[in-house]
């Protein structure tokens, strides 16, 4: 932890770099990937409802992970049936948890400060700025889909422009557009670092798909607290919230 600055007594912030953000998320997902896990858990049972629905195996594309070709619509098997319904409505449910999304980064903050956290806290996103949250998830999404469908390249590097969607909306109670001009202002100043943590950050939270895809559901909200480590880099350890 010595790479961190000490923001005061309790709780600590990384410094201005993709490593030192890193590393700090690394600290703070060992206190909190339970929370974490629980997320996956129920977005995997939502995901399973809309692929019994749909009658579309979202997960078969990995079995030929070794002959992927390069060709991500292959990959993804845009030509099946059901598969605008199954993205459709996995957009719909990633849009509907965002507010745990919310939550784990509130879990983070207090987890950094050496809080006590309550089980509630992860649902904190539900009852404090709903309306925003819900917006800016849903905003977001359309843009990073239709950076996904040019040829998919194009949404590793509009991704990072949201980076900090998620925490000032919680930490700064701010509206969904306020969120969206904030950071994407701030990140687009420090864009390579930004980038960096957003790739890194993304090949962490993926990496459990080695683990015979199951672990992911340990490793794939690793993001969100990159989010967090990422806000208190640039605009400080914040100030603290009542989970109403």
């Amino acid at each position: 932890m010595s790479e961190f600055n000490e923001f005061d007594q309790q709780g600590s912030v990384p410094e201005r770099n993709t490593s030192s953000i890193i590393s700090h998320a690394f600290e703070m997902y060992k206190g909190v990937f339970l929370y974490g896990l629980v997320i996956m858990i129920m977005f995997f049972i939502g995901d399973f409802v809309i692929q019994s629905i749909t009658g579309y195996n979202s997960w078969s594309g990995f079995r030929n992970f070794r002959d992927f070709d390069g060709d991500y619509s292959n990959f993804v098997s845009w030509n099946r049936p059901g598969v605008s319904s199954y993205y459709s409505g996995y957009s719909f449910l990633s849009i509907l948890l965002s507010p745990l999304y919310v939550g784990l980064i509130y879990i983070t903050n207090k987890f950094n400060t050496k809080e006590q956290i309550d089980f509630s806290d992860l649902f904190i996103g539900y009852r404090q700025n709903l309306g925003n949250i819900l917006l800016y998830s849903l905003i977001t999404t359309i843009i990073l889909w239709i950076s996904f469908a040019m040829c998919f390249i194009p949404v590793i590097f509009v991704y990072p422009l949201f980076f900090l969607g998620y925490p000032i909306l919680l930490f700064e109670n701010a509206t969904a557009l306020e969120a969206i001009t904030k950071t994407y202002n701030l990140v687009k100043e420090n864009y390579s670092v930004f980038l960096g943590t957003a790739i890194l950050g993304g090949l962490i939270s993926l990496s459990g798909i080695i683990l015979c895809c199951v672990g992911i559901v340990f490793t794939a909200c690793f993001m969100e607290v990159a989010m967090y480590s990422a806000y208190c880099a640039y605009l400080g350890k914040p100030r603290q919230i009542t989970n109403k």
